[in-house]
């Protein structure tokens, strides 16, 4: 959201991006790095305390339990009022100006009334990609995966003809499993929040997903704005002195390594795997012929075995530049690592965001979903674009959003996809022969990426119309 707040801004909008205390630190300094002008961080408090949740606790990611999850949506519509009441009041002559536009997170349905109050437009940014948004719809609209038989049967959602989209109902997002630790409430929020916008806005680009864009406008009858990838705002070069610890290590470890010659590995912000899967893939990952690098998130949250694990098999703590295998356990400079002359694959859970940097990119990618519309977007990178091959995970991992009682017990969970099976994606991710054609494609995808942020690209435009309808 704060790429996009920036993109804007560049193209001579006044904006102003609404956040909590917690976020404000990293909007603030995607904001200095891509060194917009007229754009301000207006950081509102968030009423944690007020629905039972910790000081602080102001993300989805930074939640302890599912029965954090209805406090924090009831926390958040509190927030919606604060945000409103700061519009109306002594916020607004701090504002650059009165607000033309909305652009609201999909779990902000309070924006609606705020921007009918205004009298300003009201778009919806979900953060999933555009084919993702169209199978949604498809699958609110014509229901096929009422029709099979059990949770593990594929079924096709025929909403991007010629191409499948063979899932199964345990892989669909949250909004069509039986039962969540949302509940219904949000849930239904959201989509009526979705109905009744004026437009959608997509972290994407018209070139890159088939037509999906204008399907999507199509089916929905509302206006759709590709305005993506967002990560180009923000140039791929670190400076050394705003770098932390951990990039600095990443940066200098690759610098060690010879031409797409890495395996990056990184299953996003929220992306944790049970400890007996985590140790499959970690042993495929020392046994592969290629350095890796590996972020791993909750590492400190292992069991001792997982922790001990690590040390003994991967440089986890130290710097050295003849390691096969670094783990990196904070934050990754995800955009500037993909975008290195060493790294040659990614190894990611779809989550779109990865999915659009590593197409920007130019990166081929191996695919392990994990949750939400993942096990769309692997499709779409595998089956559509051509430029990914799957690891061949067929069942979600359990998350915070759609635990059952037992989520979080010590309770041991196999592992589903086994070393052997993980070394074999990685040899086909990594190949440089007649089967890298996945690599070819990649390049294309980075060519039209850059080209569509260009003066007169297909984002370009968007983001000047989506200007100019809000005036």
């Amino acid at each position: 959201m704060t790429d996009i707040g920036c993109l804007l801004a560049s193209h001579g909008a006044a904006v102003t991006v609404i956040t909590t205390p917690a976020n404000a630190p990293l909007v603030q300094s995607r904001v200095d790095r891509a060194a917009p002008p007229k754009i301000t961080v207006a950081a509102i408090p968030f009423p944690a305390a007020e629905a039972d949740l910790p000081q602080g606790c102001e993300r989805l990611d930074l939640l302890r339990s599912p029965a954090d999850v209805p406090r924090f949506f009831a926390a958040n519509k509190r927030f919606g009022e604060a945000v409103a009441r700061y519009c109306r009041g002594a916020g607004a002559s701090l504002l650059p100006c009165r607000p033309t536009c909305i652009v609201a997170g999909m779990c902000h349905s309070w924006t609606l009334g705020l921007a009918r109050e205004l009298a300003v437009p009201c778009y919806i940014f979900h953060g999933f990609g555009a084919f993702a948004l169209l199978c949604i719809e498809h699958l609110f609209k014509h229901r096929p995966h009422e029709a099979v038989a059990s949770p593990d049967e594929l079924f096709d959602i025929p909403a991007l003809p010629p191409f499948e989209c063979r899932v199964s109902r345990r892989q669909l997002p949250p909004h069509f499993l039986p039962s969540t630790s949302m509940g219904g409430g949000p849930l239904q929020e959201m989509r009526e929040f979705d109905v009744a916008v004026d437009g959608v806005v997509v972290n994407t680009f018209e070139e890159l997903e088939h037509g999906s864009t204008a399907l999507l406008a199509a089916a929905t009858g509302k206006k759709v704005l590709a305005v993506g990838p967002v990560s180009l705002s923000r140039s791929p070069s670190l400076d050394p002195q705003a770098m932390s610890e951990d990039a600095r290590r990443c940066m200098a470890w690759l610098d060690t390594k010879a031409s797409k010659s890495v395996v990056y590995v990184s299953f996003g912000s929220a992306g944790c795997m049970p400890a007996a899967q985590l140790m499959q893939l970690g042993m495929a990952l020392v046994s592969c012929p290629w350095p890796v690098l590996w972020v791993v998130k909750g590492a400190d949250s292992l069991s001792d075995d997982a922790k001990k694990w690590l040390r003994e098999n991967t440089d986890a703590d130290g710097v050295a530049d003849t390691t096969k295998c670094l783990v990196v356990r904070g934050w990754a400079p995800q955009v500037a690592i993909l975008a290195h002359p060493a790294v040659g694959g990614f190894l990611t859970h779809c989550g779109w965001g990865s999915t659009l940097e590593a197409a920007a990119a130019g990166m081929p990618m191996a695919t392990w979903p994990l949750f939400a519309e993942q096990f769309v977007n692997e499709r779409l990178i595998v089956d559509v674009l051509g430029v990914g091959v799957s690891v061949g995970v067929t069942k979600p991992t359990e998350n915070i959003l759609t635990a059952s009682k037992t989520y979080g017990s010590e309770a041991e969970v196999e592992a589903e996809v086994g070393m052997e099976q993980v070394m074999e994606a990685l040899e086909r991710l990594m190949d440089q022969g007649a089967e890298g054609e996945e690599r070819r494609k990649a390049q294309e995808l980075k060519l039209k990426a850059k080209g569509a942020l260009e003066k007169g690209g297909s984002s370009y435009v968007n983001l000047e119309n989506l200007i100019h309808s809000s005036v």
